[in-house]
């Protein structure tokens, strides 16, 4: 491949989200470790269309549970809140952007901002 070929290529991938687009498809065949992978991809896909539409909810690959357990290992004093560089920390272990984040290094994230910025996050990684 020349490299002209190979740039339009990464553009191509970059432009679209691929990667992460995979990545997700990825992590949720691995969470839920279907019987069926090519059907559960499907349906994974059917849903991230119908959420774009309106028609229905976004696929999660954590739920409330989740999002509440990982907040409790993050804040291991029990202070009801955890400093920025833990929230971005959080959302990087899930692979979720970081770059649009404006926090004062001084803020406390609470659980209600936590799963808030959780969700905000989780459904914009779908908006490839």
């Amino acid at each position: 491949m020349a490299a002209g070929e190979e740039e339009q290529s990464r553009e191509y991938l970059r432009r679209h989200r691929l990667p992460e687009l995979l990545h997700r498809l990825g992590a949720l065949l691995l969470f839920h470790r279907p019987e069926r992978p090519r059907e559960f991809l499907i349906q994974v896909l059917e849903r991230v269309k119908a959420g774009r539409r309106a028609e229905g909810e976004y696929p999660f690959l954590m739920d409330e549970a989740n999002v509440d357990a990982m907040f409790s290992l993050l804040d291991v004093l029990g202070q009801g809140y955890i400093r920025p560089v833990q929230y971005r920390e959080a959302l990087k272990t899930l692979g979720l952007s970081t770059e649009d984040l404006e926090l004062e290094d001084d803020v406390n994230i609470t659980l209600d901002v936590f799963k808030e910025g959780m969700k905000k996050k989780m459904l914009e990684s779908w908006s490839v």
